[in-house]
């Protein structure tokens, strides 16, 4: 599978969950940070971005993710694992969390990968 192709997979998949996004109570932000990330997927396999971009937009991912790194830790601890695909339990505020960390955490890991691909 070339770069180009996995990069039209990533931009396809993170669309998608930023359209999920529009029916949250707090579905904007998620759904800017999530089509920035396609967006960033799909220009990157026409003309080059500069590494900076890539950069900062690591750096605001991981920071947005620290946020939600202890609810994550948290989660990690229950027994009942499968929680996390379930509703949302407002006495378990660890599994929106952890869920927000997660994706946040698989956005830096896409943007990561088209940094390693930029065009020079």
């Amino acid at each position: 599978m070339t770069s180009k192709t996995i990069s039209f997979i990533l931009a396809t998949l993170f669309l998608c969950f930023a359209t999920v996004q529009l029916n949250d109570a707090d579905g904007t932000h998620w759904f800017f940070i999530y089509f920035l990330v396609a967006a960033l997927c799909l220009v990157n396999n026409f003309f080059s971005i500069p590494k900076l971009v890539f950069q900062a937009s690591i750096v605001g991912l991981a920071l947005y993710a620290a946020f939600h790194f202890s609810l994550f830790v948290d989660y990690l601890q229950t027994q009942n694992k499968e929680e996390i695909f379930g509703e949302m339990v407002y006495e378990k505020p660890y599994l929106e969390g952890s869920r927000e960390f997660l994706g946040l955490f698989l956005a830096g890991l896409a943007v990561f990968y088209q940094l390693k691909k930029r065009r020079s």
